[in-house]
């Protein structure tokens, strides 16, 4: 059975950084793809960055420069390294795999983590 789960949330002044990691168990890379999405209050739940099958790497046009997306598969962990945080990239974070239809951005992945919430104060 595939399980993730997100660390790294915490609180952070605007311009700083965080680095989340999302722990994936029973979950094989060579199934696509993995992806970082989020989800603010009253907001939808977004694509955040994604690692495709070719190793190419998509991320939605607010964080482009400032968010990079690695996976490390020696420890089947996914990262997510966020620089220069503003306050409107305070949400859940969540880890996502197995994407079954549609595009990375799209909900249409098969796992989901639980979420590790990221609060950007100004």
């Amino acid at each position: 059975q595939v399980q993730l789960v997100e660390s790294g949330g915490g609180s952070v002044q605007a311009g700083g950084s965080l680095r989340l990691s999302c722990a994936a168990s029973g979950y094989t890379y060579s199934r696509c793809c993995m992806a970082w999405f989020r989800q603010a209050p009253g907001k939808a739940r977004e694509g955040v960055a994604t690692i495709e099958s070719d190793g190419s790497i998509m991320y939605t046009n607010s964080v482009k420069g400032r968010f990079t997306i690695s996976q490390d598969n020696a420890k089947n962990t996914l990262y997510l390294q966020m620089n220069s945080l503003k306050p409107e990239d305070t949400a859940m974070y969540y880890c996502a795999a197995d994407r079954y239809t549609g595009s990375w951005y799209e909900l249409g992945y098969a796992y989901w983590g639980r979420g590790t919430q990221v609060t950007v104060s100004s």
